[in-house]
């Protein structure tokens, strides 16, 4: 037996006080971080799950009447989850999982920590953002709870949640500065092969149906390594809307900058070109491949008598004022125009929309082209019976939804029948370039990509900021601009199709369309 004296100088089990004592802070970190753990896992899931909800909203939120509505339905349905360790079901998939609201925008805070309060909208033509936040979870700490209860203390559990905010934009790339006016719930999609008249819109004048202007090319961006690179004012615009390949950069599709049709030293000879016409402006351009008219220029104008070549005389390059030949002609327009009822036809349309039905003027095209005995003035004309002449005579009829042909239609076969040679025989035009050489391959060369807006619904008259663009809608210029000298004119075109906008993401065309929908807190 030990004395007291000799216990107090032993020291075998002095280690154990130290382990014991580690023990306790070992097993207290390993409690700690897994109630830690739990509530970080439950976190993780729930910032998920928001992050989910948000995005998918923000994918809905196009401008359109009916955004948010869709935004809500987009989110309560789309989007299942699960968490593991809150109290209640595991399950995250409806809307009794989030609340959600819509924002114009956010602060302009670096920190992303100021309230967005008054960013809030019930509109769903402003909504740009989804910020939607997690229905907050409990979760249960037993060890925390374990050790509260030693201490004396109120056991306690911690509440998670989580938010996010996600928003919509989308953009327009490399297309033309152009946009056009359309009547209030027109579409194009419902209207492929039916003409446009678009006529230049007025500044400081009240816009309808069918006016047309530019879109300010600052907001696009001109690409730097395009043919428009260095240049600016008239110039910049001529460019932009004369010349093929990559040009422009990305317009926001929500909020574009309107101006007016007329502009000092833009006229219609920038249209012009496409079909092989180059005066004024462009007359410089003609043997400038960024400047090259299409592959087919079927114009219906010939090389005045004066100059050497009258009608009929070598299918020579126009170089003065085009006189209008009497053995061919452009694409027409819509019956309706020549019957001038395409305003009873078409309701609020102004009577610049037709209705696609072009048989009449189909039927004048094929004689007058391809051959029927008599051209318009009733002069003899000698027949082609070439067999892509037979092939386009031969193309269905009647109006596009009936299973008909398009103009657009009808020129890629012309296209495509004559593989690189004339178009046309024993006419004062083959249909293809005389003047620049080597003219463009490119079918698309005579279509456009314009920006479709509801000028009434958004007041435009000339200079408008951050206007919404309905749609964008790529069309086909039927034939040239008659006034081609003047700022004053009228541009005939037959819709093709819906390009990009309204929530349709890819390339298309000579433009790119891209719906971007990102987090942003």
């Amino acid at each position: 037996m030990f004395s007291v004296k000799e216990f107090k100088k032993e020291e075998d089990g002095a280690i154990l006080v130290f382990v014991g004592m580690s023990l306790v802070f070992i097993f207290g970190f390993v409690a700690l971080t897994f109630d830690l753990g739990r509530v970080v896992s439950t976190q993780t899931d729930l910032q998920s799950y928001a992050d989910h909800v948000a995005l998918a909203a923000a994918g809905e939120l196009d401008g359109n009447g009916d955004a948010i509505t869709r935004a809500e339905v987009a989110a309560a349905a789309m989007i299942a989850d699960e968490q593991f360790f809150a109290e209640g079901d595991r399950a995250l998939a409806s809307a009794a999982d989030f609340d959600i609201r819509f924002l114009t925008g956010l602060p302009n805070d670096a920190r992303d920590e100021a309230s967005v309060a008054s960013f809030v909208t019930t509109d769903p033509t402003l909504a740009v953002m989804a910020e939607v936040t997690a229905t907050p979870r409990t979760v249960f700490l037993p060890f925390s709870r374990a050790l509260a209860t030693l201490l004396g203390a109120t056991p306690q559990d911690a509440e998670v949640s989580a938010q996010a905010i996600a928003g919509f934009t989308a953009y327009a790339c490399d297309v033309t500065p152009l946009m056009f006016c359309i009547p209030s719930g027109w579409t194009a999609n419902a209207n492929i092969g039916s003409t446009i008249k678009l006529r230049t819109g007025q500044a400081n004048a009240e816009w309808g149906p069918g006016n047309f202007g530019f879109l300010d090319p600052i907001d696009f961006g001109i690409n730097p390594e395009g043919p428009c690179a260095g240049l600016n004012g008239s110039n910049l615009y001529i460019c932009l809307i004369a010349a093929q390949g990559n040009k422009g950069r990305c317009v926001v599709q929500r909020g574009v900058d309107t101006e007016p049709g007329q502009r000092q030293g833009i006229g219609g000879a920038i249209y012009n070109s496409r079909f092989d016409y180059f005066t004024s402006t462009l007359t410089n351009e003609r043997n400038d491949p960024d400047y090259a008219p299409g592959p087919q220029v079927i114009s219906g104008w010939v090389q005045p008598t004066g100059n050497g070549n009258g009608n009929g005389g070598g299918n020579s390059c126009i170089s003065g004022q085009p006189t209008l030949s009497t053995d061919t002609m452009p694409f027409p327009p819509d019956d309706c125009f020549a019957d001038d009822t395409c305003g009873s036809l078409v309701p609020n349309s102004g009577g610049r929309f037709g209705n696609g039905d072009w048989s009449n003027g189909r039927q004048d095209y094929l004689d007058v082209n391809y051959g029927a005995g008599l051209d318009p003035l009733n002069n003899p004309l000698p027949v082609n019976n070439s067999d892509g002449a037979n092939v386009i005579r031969n193309m269905p009829t009647g109006l596009p939804s009936a299973g008909g042909t398009t103009r657009y239609q009808m020129y890629l076969e012309e296209i495509n029948q004559f593989s690189g040679g004339p178009i046309l025989s024993n006419r004062s035009e083959t249909g293809r370039a005389q003047c620049s050489t080597p003219a463009s391959t490119d079918p698309d060369r005579r279509t456009f990509i314009l920006a479709a807006i509801d000028c009434a619904a958004n007041n435009v008259q000339g200079r408008a900021v951050d206007v919404p663009v309905e749609e964008y809608v790529k069309g086909f210029m039927i034939q040239p601009l008659a006034n081609s000298s003047g700022t004053d004119f009228d541009i005939y075109l037959e819709v093709v199709e819906q390009v990009g906008g309204a929530g349709l993401g890819g390339s298309e065309d000579d433009g790119i369309f891209r719906d971007v929908v990102r987090l942003y807190r």
